[in-house]
C-alpha cells in the first residue's frame, strides 16, 4: 500500500548555472537543484558573494539560468518570453527586498495596489478594498494614506511585504528583507514572514546573512561559491 503523494513543488531549480558573460566570464550559481513544496519556510544563508541572491532571482524569474530549467508549479519557464515570465511573476510570485522600493510620490495604499493594477484582475474599488485588508493584516492600516518618508523602516517594509501580498501570491521571495532594519523592527518582519506560513500556508523563501534568523526557518539552504551546500532539493526529478 502506497502513501499519499508528495505534493508538487511550487518552485524547482533543475540542474541551473548561471554564467555572465565578460572578458572573464562570472559563474554566479553552478548546476543548482532545489525545490520549494507549499508551506514550506526557507532560508538562504552563505558568505558574501556566494550566490544567494543570484539563486533567489533565478527562483523568481528575475534572471535567467544559462543552463538548466526553472518550473513554476511544474510548468518549464525556459521558452517564454519576458512577457510571458512578468505575467508568472505577477500572478503566482511576491518579493521583498532589503531596500524598500516603494514608489516615494505615491501612498503606502496606492503602492500596494501598483501590482493588482498591472495584472488587471480587480477594478479600482476592489483593488482599494484588497489593499486596505492587507495593510490591516500587517497592522499598518492606519499609516495608508502616508507616503514611504512619513514612516519608520520598520513601516515601510510591511508596506513592501504588503505590496508582495498583493495579487495572493504562492510564493514569496524576501531578499535580506531585514538587512536595513534595527532589531525590533526585524524581528516583526520575521514573524509576519512566518505568520504567512503557518496560517495562509504560503511558501517563503528568505536571504538573510542573520544566522539567528536563518536558523528559525522549517529548512536552512545554506550556498557557498554558487553550490548548495546544506538544505538541498525536497524533490528534483529529471
Amino acid at each position: 500500500m502506497t502513501g499519499p503523494a508528495s505534493p508538487q513543488p511550487l518552485l524547482e531549480i533543475r540542474h541551473a548555472t548561471r554564467i555572465i558573460d565578460g572578458e572573464v566570464p562570472t559563474t554566479l550559481v553552478r548546476e543548482v537543484d532545489l525545490a520549494i513544496l507549499p508551506g514550506e519556510f526557507v532560508s538562504v544563508t552563505g558568505p558574501s558573494g556566494s550566490g544567494k541572491s543570484s539563486l533567489l532571482y533565478l527562483l523568481g524569474l528575475l534572471d535567467l539560468p544559462t543552463v538548466g530549467e526553472v518550473l513554476v508549479a511544474g510548468e518549464p519557464t525556459s521558452g517564454l518570453d519576458e512577457d510571458a515570465r512578468a505575467k508568472i511573476r505577477l500572478t503566482h510570485l511576491g518579493f521583498v527586498f532589503q531596500f524598500h522600493f516603494l514608489l516615494p510620490e505615491f501612498t503606502a495604499l496606492a503602492n500596494v495596489m501598483l501590482p493588482m493594477r498591472a495584472l488587471g484582475k480587480l477594478d479600482e474599488d476592489e483593488q482599494r478594498a484588497r489593499a486596505m485588508a492587507i495593510l490591516d493584516q500587517l497592522g499598518i492600516a492606519a499609516h495608508a494614506l502616508k507616503r514611504p518618508g512619513q514612516l519608520s523602516g520598520g513601516q515601510r517594509q510591511r508596506v513592501a511585504i504588503a505590496r508582495a501580498l498583493a495579487n495572493d501570491p504562492m510564493v514569496v521571495l524576501a531578499d535580506e528583507p531585514t538587512g536595513n532594519l534595527d532589531t525590533a523592527s526585524s524581528e516583526q518582519v520575521l514573524q509576519i514572514l512566518r505568520r504567512l506560513t503557518d496560517e495562509q500556508g504560503r511558501a517563503i523563501v528568505f536571504v538573510t546573512h542573520d544566522l539567528s534568523l536563518a536558523a528559525r526557518a522549517d529548512r536552512q539552504v545554506r550556498i557557498v561559491d554558487g553550490r548548495i551546500a546544506d538544505g538541498g532539493p525536497s524533490r528534483v526529478d529529471g
